[in-house]
């Protein structure tokens, strides 16, 4: 890689920046020790910050410092919410999610060589600090009038909810940590997400106060969108986390398989490490074969190896293969065909009842005389078997992990039974 600036506006990455062209001097002078911060308002991070831990990665690869802030301090506030205060968290449960972040972030980065990478928490220089040190050494620098100004502020300003002090105070801390990390790391950028750019730039505002002669830049990717006007980073189920307890890696691997053409491109962009050849040459395969969906499986491999590693991308490629005939049902293991079918429509019984039943009872047919048809006309499987009977019954030595059925009808419509009774 020969200039990471570059890079990064190839990807999409670049929505803002304090000035482009001394940041890419910076890097070509460098190495530059830069750090990006990531607040424990839940156990766990998700797809949005993702995508900041990756810029991260990425910068680290091109020869530069990270410092990886955990919010112990700014977790214990919280940044503005649009339309109202938020829940304030036990400092001990901030605490014990200020671990599991930090556990996260580690695997992306390289914390050996010449670029070693350095997890901080905002914590160390917060806790001892009293309310008029802080007032006297870093409030004096902040101007209440730019402040209001921030649009976070000025939104919450101009909604009934309003804003605490709380809440108002959090672009100080933000700033102070800039400054904290500048003078112990020599840390000269920041990077965040384009919503973050007023705290942001409280952090360069507030060392060009301190130290006007200091150099320092701001740098915030944009917002991702998605071409349906649905939020990136949501199912029908929720937020996609990185924690496999809230997000299994099968969920997981099916957000980026179910990509919409339209979006992969920029997905891959954005969260790929391929190279500029191998993406554009999956951009081409889209355009050429859709129905192919090189580039989503390429993605939602490369993705599912990254964040839950290669044994567990193996295992929910086999599962879902082995959902639509192309494998062995039988040979999943409990929680990863747990975690598949789940994804699917199902219903549970209290006994095992014939196909017909079942297939209406899931929703694959809109009636048992549909059903029926769909078994007439070689259309119906139970466990990739396909059944030949309309008044077949499953038997209990069908049940997968004595468990479940996996019913489907023709190529791609799949639902799950599982039974209850002992």
């Amino acid at each position: 890689m020969t200039d990471i600036v570059d890079e990064l506006q190839w990807r999409g990455l670049i929505a803002l920046s304090t000035d482009e062209d001394a940041l890419r001097k910076a890097f070509a002078d460098g190495p530059v020790t830069f750090y990006c911060g990531f607040d424990p308002t839940a156990p766990s991070l998700h797809l949005g910050n993702l995508v900041q831990i990756l810029t991260m990665r990425r910068i680290q690869l091109a020869g530069n410092r990270p410092l990886g802030l955990v919010g112990g301090a700014t977790g214990l506030i919280g940044d503005p919410k649009p339309n109202s205060e938020r829940t304030l968290n036990a400092p001990e449960v901030v605490a014990g999610w200020v671990e599991r972040l930090r556990g996260q972030i580690e695997r992306f980065l390289d914390f050996e060589g010449p670029h070693a990478a350095t997890m901080v928490n905002n914590l160390d220089w917060t806790a001892g600090l009293s309310a008029i040190d802080f007032l006297r050494d870093i409030g004096k620098y902040f101007r209440v009038n730019k402040m209001i100004a921030k649009e976070a502020v000025a939104r919450r300003l101009n909604s009934d909810a309003g804003i605490s002090y709380t809440e108002f105070s959090y672009q100080i801390l933000q700033g102070m940590d800039f400054l904290e990390l500048n003078r112990r790391y020599g840390c000269t950028l920041q990077t965040g997400g384009s919503d973050q750019w007023g705290n942001l730039t409280a952090g360069t505002d507030l060392i060009h106060r301190v130290e006007p002669e200091a150099e320092v830049h701001a740098l915030a990717t944009p917002l991702i969108t998605k071409a349906d006007g649905t939020k990136f980073g949501k199912t029908e189920t929720g937020t996609v986390w990185l924690d496999p307890e809230r997000t299994t890696p099968y969920a997981f691997y099916q957000f980026w398989l179910n990509a919409d053409d339209r979006d992969v491109s920029k997905f891959l962009r954005i969260f790929s490490f391929k190279s500029r050849e191998e993406i554009e040459e999956l951009e081409t395969l889209t355009a050429e074969r859709p129905q192919a969906r090189a580039a989503q499986r390429a993605l939602a491999e490369e993705l599912t190896t990254l964040v839950h590693g290669t044994d567990e991308c193996a295992a929910v490629v086999n599962a879902s293969k082995a959902l639509f005939g192309q494998g062995e049902l039988a040979g999943l293991d409990e929680p990863t065909l747990r975690a598949a079918l789940s994804e699917l429509p199902h219903a549970q019984v209290a006994e095992l009842a014939p196909v017909v039943d079942l297939f209406a009872e899931v929703g694959l047919v809109a009636s048992k005389s549909a059903a029926r048809r769909t078994v007439k006309e070689g259309g119906a499987y139970v466990n990739n078997v396909k059944v030949a009977a309309e008044d077949a019954v499953p038997a209990r030595e069908d049940l997968l992990h004595g468990r479940w059925l996996v019913l489907r009808r023709g190529k791609k419509n799949l639902a799950a039974v599982e039974v209850t009774a002992g």
